[in-house]
């Protein structure tokens, strides 16, 4: 007898909360009752194939997709957000939504892709940040040089990173950690809203703060609005000592009074004027007032919103989940419709279009199809 498949009303939940929708905006998009929709998310009714056509026409995921199970065990930990106050809760969750279905890709490449081990080495608990941060250096091997490229040096160490739009001027980055099937992993979520690379270095380092210093089990929705903002506080402090090493940096303050100058600066940190500035104002080499004076003239000039070298300085995009696609049909591992099948083999299945965001993949990616002979077999993993 055929297989007799059930409708996962899990599955329409999480494909609501990943479109960014109450059950009210999708009633009304999918012309369905409110009470409608929440008996099948509740699994106290099964839609007819009526009412299925329209949620897959208002949420855009295929059919198998509502009828399929979850089969790893994810456990998710907080998703940081930078603007978590400012940010609506319906956009914070379709962000972590998002998170769940990237990690379930991510780990079905791992079938295929040898990926960097994830390297978060253990950092003295009775450090103070600045210390934290050059210990972190030291086990990466960074001396006390420049960072040219954040991304990178993330994905290097085992962090899985992509950019994608955000949905939202408020969300710059988030990041989130998980466990699957009890292994550890981090993803790092950099908006693609936001043309600066130096926005980007900071917006990668304050992450990676997140996970160096904090609690991940810690009930983000629960703290006050005075703990979350000491929390970006310390991210943020994290990041400065990170990416501008205080002997190093202190160095080459040799006109420290001068916005000009630290154009020079940016040039060789990649970090933002107005960063600089404030680790300047932070390490005391200017006094409150020179900080103040040198403040005023940023916002004078304009470079609040953009910064000089903003459109020079080359944006670092993430590569690897890229690079691994590129393996896989480049070496006819896989091709882009192999791909979604063997996902949907594999419980997800996903419209084409929706991984390449997920990716971070260039629109159609998945539909090129490869010419050439293959050049390496790759073996696939046992499961």
């Amino acid at each position: 007898m055929p297989e007799v498949r059930v409708f996962n009303g899990e599955r329409l939940k999480a494909a609501r909360i990943y479109r960014s929708m109450t059950i009210a905006e999708l009633a009304e998009a999918a012309d369905i009752t409110k009470q409608a929709i929440s008996s099948y998310e509740n699994d106290k009714g099964n839609p007819s194939l009526e009412t299925l056509l329209k949620l897959i026409n208002a949420l855009g995921f295929p059919r198998d997709y509502f009828y399929e199970e979850d089969k790893d065990k994810v456990k998710v930990g907080n998703t940081y957000f930078r603007a978590l106050l400012t940010t609506n809760k319906k956009d914070r969750l379709s962000q972590v939504e998002k998170i769940k279905v990237l990690s379930r890709v991510y780990h079905f490449l791992n079938k295929y892709i040898d990926f960097p081990p994830l390297n978060v080495p253990k950092i003295d608990y009775d450090a103070n940040i600045e210390q934290k941060a050059l210990l972190l250096r030291e086990e990466w091997g960074l001396g006390v040089d420049p960072i040219p490229n954040m991304v990178r040096l993330l994905e290097k160490n085992g962090f899985i990173v992509t950019s994608f739009s955000t949905d939202g001027r408020s969300i710059d980055a988030f990041s989130q950690r998980q466990e699957v099937n009890g292994e550890e992993y981090y993803f790092v979520v950099l908006g693609s809203d936001k043309n600066s690379a130096s926005r980007r270095q900071f917006d990668s380092a304050h992450e990676l703060g997140h996970i160096i210093l904090h609690d991940w089990s810690l009930d983000l929705e629960q703290v006050s609005r005075e703990e979350f903002r000491q929390l970006e506080q310390e991210a943020n402090q994290f990041a400065a000592a990170f990416l501008l090493p205080k002997e190093s940096f202190v160095s080459d303050l040799i006109y420290p009074n001068r916005l000009d100058f630290y154009v020079e600066l940016k040039k060789k940190w990649k970090v933002s004027i107005s960063a600089m500035v404030m680790r300047a104002h932070q390490l005391k080499v200017i006094s409150p007032n020179q900080y103040q004076y040198l403040i005023r003239q940023i916002s004078k000039r304009g470079w609040r919103t953009k910064e000089p070298l903003d459109d020079i300085i080359a944006i670092p995009q993430p590569t690897v989940l890229k690079k691994a696609i590129d393996v896989l049909i480049t070496n006819d591992a896989l091709s882009g419709d192999q791909l979604i099948l063997e996902l949907s083999r594999n419980g997800l299945s996903l419209n084409k279009s929706e991984i390449e965001v997920l990716l971070g993949l260039q629109e159609g990616t998945l539909n090129n199809k490869n010419q050439g002979s293959p050049i390496v077999a790759l073996k696939r993993k046992p499961d």
